[in-house]
């Protein structure tokens, strides 16, 4: 899959989201190792700390369905390029540090930049052995 083909996808994702209070509509489309493309959608709430990230809906719904490899991400937002936030650099960070990252203003004008670029200092704590 073309990064542009994978921002159309988040383009389309983002006309799900739920925005009412910030009316900025976010859309992702995550790309697995094995080609597998998972979407999601910044869902906002009343209560603002509950709202979640596009970023963070789609590798939750990856993680969920077993997945924790990981290739690139692209984000859409309806008013221009749409950088991840810190909570999501650090929550993408815990899965894939070399990710990368596509966004853009329109599919014929994307950047891209990895996620250590994006976070140079990103940390993940290392696992007890058993």
């Amino acid at each position: 899959m073309t990064y542009k083909e994978l921002f159309l996808k988040s383009r389309e994702a983002a006309k799900n989201a739920y925005a009412p209070f910030s009316k900025f509509h976010v859309g992702a489309a995550l790309l697995t190792k094995d080609g597998t493309v998972y979407t999601g959608v910044n869902v906002e709430n009343s209560s603002f700390g509950a709202t979640i990230c596009a970023e963070r809906t789609a590798f939750t719904k990856a993680v969920s369905d077993g997945k924790k490899e990981f290739e690139a991400i692209a984000i859409s937002g309806n008013g221009g390029e749409a950088w991840p936030c810190g909570i999501c650099r650090q929550f993408m960070y815990e899965f894939a540090p070399d990710l990368m990252v596509i966004t853009g203003n329109d599919e014929e004008h994307l950047e891209q930049m990895t996620l250590k670029e994006l976070l140079p200092h990103g940390f993940k704590l290392q696992e007890k052995e058993k």
